[in-house]
């Protein structure tokens, strides 16, 4: 039986983010390419004899109710009390606010991890259509593929991108996404485009110019990063990535970047790495 998963939470890139519309309800329609990262949250799931979800991580500002890992562990564990618990620990590199989807990935991670561990046998699809009741971009995170996406960013066509390496820097604001959506001045009507246009190049993220006179410190990340290669923000913020051709080069941009912005280099993967198991 297995009694502990060790599980990357990867980190996603939008590689361009387009607000083509606002429904009724008032959420948007979007246009995105989630790029997967080799880097993230390190995560261990242990299976105990004690029912329910232990998370040994406080975070700061973050009540259990609204902590996606345990919203996510209360959709699988309330009828499986037969079956024991579990204790999670992670370890956080990925900062909240930042737009590279650490909370979405450790729910989809949590989702993963105990239908495994716990053998409770739900399919890719059904966990992923869970995994839609806590976030649009937990899916992604489900599904473990890098993916065009669309809709809310729920709507995902898998795509093998080229290998790359992005220098990513975190200039240690916290951004809302709920604010950064509502601003009165954020562009909603840019045209819906295709794969193979976007592949072209002429692509953008709607939602950086509203952040960027909302929040100095990216505007100042941005113009700082540009200045070695193109550089866009990911998501809603704070984070900001160029993307290049080799490891070397991304090493070498990133040692030229202030501690403070915290200088990350990943690489780009196409599928999540396998979960370690330990067995008794």
């Amino acid at each position: 039986m297995t009694t502990s998963l060790t599980c990357l939470s990867p980190a996603k890139l939008n590689l361009f983010l387009h607000v083509t519309g606002r429904r009724p309800d008032g959420r948007h329609n979007l246009q995105t390419i989630f790029q997967l990262l080799d880097w993230g949250d390190e995560m261990t799931f242990k299976r105990q004899d004690t029912p329910g979800c232990f998370l040994d991580t406080v975070f700061e500002g973050v009540s259990p109710e609204h902590n996606l890992i345990l919203r996510a562990a209360r959709l699988l564990l309330p009828t499986t009390h037969s079956l024991g618990g579990v204790r999670i620990t992670i370890k956080k590199n990925i900062p909240l606010g930042g737009g590279l989807g650490g909370g979405s990935s450790n729910a989809a991670t949590t989702l993963l991890a105990l239908n495994h561990l716990l053998g409770l046998g739900h399919t890719e699809e059904t966990l992923a259509n869970m995994g839609l009741e806590l976030g649009a971009d937990v899916p992604v995170f489900v599904q473990g593929r890098s993916a065009w996406g669309e809709g809310t960013g729920e709507i995902l066509t898998p795509m093998t991108l080229a290998e790359s390496w992005f220098v990513i820097l975190r200039p240690g604001c916290h951004v809302s996404t709920a604010d950064i959506f509502s601003a009165p001045e954020l562009t909603r009507n840019t045209p819906p485009i295709t794969m193979s246009a976007a592949s072209k190049g002429g692509v953008h993220n709607d939602l950086q110019a509203v952040v960027e006179k909302r929040h100095p410190e990216v505007r100042n990340a941005l113009k700082l990063l540009g200045k070695s290669a193109p550089a866009m923000m990911s998501g809603s913020g704070a984070c900001v990535f160029a993307q290049v051709d080799t490891q070397a080069r991304a090493k070498a941009i990133a040692a030229k970047v202030p501690e403070a912005l915290s200088p990350v280099v990943a690489r780009g993967i196409n599928q999540r790495p396998p979960f370690i198991a330990e067995y008794d």
